[in-house]
């Protein structure tokens, strides 16, 4: 079967970047290699057909592993970095993991701790594609809703009844209703429960009590 998640290797040690690839695609990933933060940022870090994760060399030629990882931050990157490095310094380790690096292991590293940090890495790159996914759908669906049915939609899940609805919005309870209805049909949501789930994953705010805001 052909690797889905792939593991971005970024070194200026081509000897060691070599090794790392060999090390990864033995672990059943995809590894891809790059020389330079540059050549990294020219291909922009895709990833096709799933997961992947970069690790990355600390002290290279050029923009040095940390700046890359703020450029990628900057750009909207959301692929998962771990910091290899020769040279570790606390200071440069702790920016590292208040950036959100999976980890920052010093040179040299054995095998099987590289492929563990790597798994946690892929796993937390699969767990944020699963949300955007669930977003992205949620977000289809809201696309779907009128004007009207989206200003019902809020008032449901700030937990007003149909008949205080009603009287907020000028309506009778028989359109609130029908307007309910039709919200749960394409939310294709089988109680206020669901509902009330669909929206948080999508961000849509909503209070306990009283009217929306």
């Amino acid at each position: 079967m052909t690797p889905t998640e792939t593991v971005f290797i970024v070194d200026d040690d081509a000897t060691f970047a070599r090794g790392l690839s060999r090390l990864v695609r033995a672990a059943g990933w995809n590894p891809e290699v790059f020389s330079s933060a540059a050549e990294f940022l020219a291909h922009g870090g895709r990833c096709e057909d799933g997961p992947g994760c970069v690790i990355l060399d600390v002290k290279m030629p050029g923009m040095k592993g940390p700046e890359l990882h703020r450029t990628m931050l900057g750009r909207g990157m959301s692929l998962p970095v771990i910091f290899l490095t020769g040279h570790g310094d606390i200071p440069t380790s702790v920016d590292a993991m208040k950036l959100g690096a999976v980890d920052f292991l010093e040179k040299p590293v054995p095998g099987q701790v590289i492929v563990r940090a790597v798994r946690a890495a892929l796993d937390r790159h699969a767990d944020a594609l699963r949300r955007e996914s669930e977003r992205s759908e949620v977000e289809s669906r809201l696309a779907r809703l009128s004007p009207r049915e989206r200003e019902v939609m809020t008032y449901v899940i700030a937990g007003r009844l149909n008949k205080q609805i009603a009287a907020d919005l000028g309506i009778s309870v028989k359109t609130v209703k029908a307007h309910r209805a039709k919200v749960m049909e394409k939310m294709v949501a089988d109680s206020l429960a669901a509902l009330v789930d669909l929206c948080r994953v999508a961000g849509v705010g909503q209070r306990a009590q009283g009217r929306p805001t």
